[in-house]
């Protein structure tokens, strides 16, 4: 793609299959990636291991949506090494701002702890970046955000990539034309990241999921 990146245009660069990444934070150029291979959520089949569910039923936590996205991506960058640079930082801001980029936070005693962000179109969710600041902060935020996205009628949830982390939780990799028809399949269709009544408890996101019967992976 060429010309002024602008938030439409990064819309359209989604629905076509393909994401922004920086090289680094200090650097003014932005590349265009599609992987062969994509990482995606089958979301009926997010894994909530034991220790996970004990976690989450435990509490001492709170979830909030979409009251820091700034926040949340800053503290994604918040790394040694990090593909998020000024133009991106600005670009996603403008995509919350247009209700396109959406952010679940976990706080503990207000303190932001762990969060995931990404963009929604249609009825596909792509996850950007999330962080954790404390044991399992990630691992609560994507439990959550799986919970969500499965209420609110997506389809897809896109990971860019499988990590070993991701892949812990149940990710897995599909081909770049499976996940392109996957994604013309979700497009085609409507989803809400914030239902209507949507207030689930503790107890139902940890048990929504049929816990992982392997070894618990370690915690991030």
């Amino acid at each position: 793609m060429t010309g002024a990146l602008t938030p439409k245009r990064l819309l359209a660069a989604y629905a076509a299959g393909i994401f922004p990444m920086a090289a680094t934070r200090d650097s003014t150029e932005i590349h265009w990636v599609d992987p062969r291979r994509r990482g995606i959520f089958a979301l009926e089949q997010f894994h909530i291991s034991r220790s996970l569910a004990r976690t989450i039923r435990r509490g001492g936590f709170a979830i909030t949506v979409d009251t820091d996205f700034g926040g949340v991506v800053r503290a994604c960058a918040d790394r040694p090494e990090t593909w998020i640079n000024d133009e991106i930082f600005r670009l996603y801001g403008e995509l919350h701002q247009m209700g396109q980029a959406h952010s679940l936070e976990v706080r503990v005693e207000a303190q932001l702890v762990g969060g995931v962000y990404g963009v929604t179109l249609g009825a596909a969710f792509f996850g950007e970046s999330m962080f954790s600041r404390v044991t399992n902060g990630s691992k609560i935020a994507l439990a959550f955000l799986c919970h969500r996205l499965r209420a609110g009628g997506f389809q897809l949830f896109d990971t860019q990539f499988l990590t070993p982390h991701l892949a812990s939780l149940g990710a897995i990799e599909v081909s770049r034309g499976e996940y392109h028809r996957m994604l013309r399949a979700a497009l085609s269709q409507t989803a809400q990241f914030d239902p209507p009544g949507y207030q689930p408890s503790l107890s139902v996101v940890a048990g929504s999921v049929v816990a992982s019967a392997g070894a618990s992976a370690p915690s991030s």
